[in-house]
């Protein structure tokens, strides 16, 4: 139990950061809703003139800035992004900081299990990502009601949008720290969070972009694509699956290398 609050403790700043971040970037996107919806006409005949190709590729084919959830779908892409970064920070940070800090010595040789170590830990990391979780949640419904101005619009669809955060960060992090642990060391955290997180992105705009079934499907930004949600009210659950299968079976996959690995210590 220390270990789960020694590590909560450590990720509560970060989660309350990562939470103003994206608060911040939902509320200065729409204080500019109302003069966007406005103009909504203007803006789909100007996108009319782009390039399909590249309005597929940001997922702003079938997008209406016109609505309300029309434009939350593309401000949500961008907190996407942002919980992609935090949740790959924790994964790659999880396991190797006491191997990064030399702080192993420390930790091992107490008389608890790696295994209840990696529990723990994995617990606090969760229990963070939820703080941001759930700040989402908060966020999300308080701006746009803010905006709103009598405007009707579908809170299933949005209730349906913001459910597949978990299983976004859940992706993320447990990808992140199979990948820490099939490493040797790793050096710095946030070089491989930030490639995790926009590499998935970018593997979501190539496959948008060539317009066929490829390596994009293993990305959650295309699993769990808002746009889609909001204009058919359902989840694409074939693909869906990908991002919940990888997690069933990196999580197991972690607890079996972290046993095995040969951790350096300070000596």
């Amino acid at each position: 139990m220390n270990i789960f609050f020694h590590e909560f403790k450590s990720y509560l700043k970060s989660a309350g950061i990562w939470s103003v971040a994206i608060f911040l970037i939902i509320l200065i996107y729409f204080s500019a809703f109302k003069t966007i919806a406005v103009e909504a006409e203007d803006i789909t005949r100007l996108m009319s003139s782009f390039p399909e190709e590249l309005l597929i590729a940001f997922g702003m084919n079938n997008m209406n800035f016109g609505t309300l959830l029309g434009f939350f779908g593309a401000v949500f892409l961008f907190c996407q992004i942002c919980l992609a970064i935090q949740a790959s920070n924790y994964g790659f940070s999880m396991l190797s900081i006491e191997e990064r800090e030399l702080t192993a010595d420390f930790l091992l040789p107490k008389p608890i299990s790696r295994g209840k170590i990696l529990t723990a830990k994995l617990l606090a990391a969760f229990l963070a990502l939820t703080v941001t979780n759930l700040s989402v949640w908060v966020s999300s419904f308080f701006v746009i009601n803010l905006v709103r101005d009598g405007r009707d619009y579908d809170t299933n669809a949005l209730v349906m949008v913001l459910g597949t955060v978990v299983i976004f960060q859940l992706f993320f992090l447990a990808v992140g720290m199979v990948i820490s642990l099939l490493m040797k060391r790793v050096r710095s955290v946030i070089p491989l969070s930030m490639a995790l997180a926009f590499g998935m992105y970018i593997l979501n705009i190539f496959g948008n972009m060539l317009g066929e079934n490829t390596f994009e499907v293993i990305s959650p930004f295309t699993q769990f694509d808002p746009n889609y949600i909001i204009n058919n009210g359902s989840y694409n659950y074939p693909l869906a699956m990908i991002s919940v299968s990888v997690i069933l079976i990196a999580i197991p996959a972690s607890y079996l290398l972290y046993q095995k690995r040969n951790v350096a210590s300070a000596v």
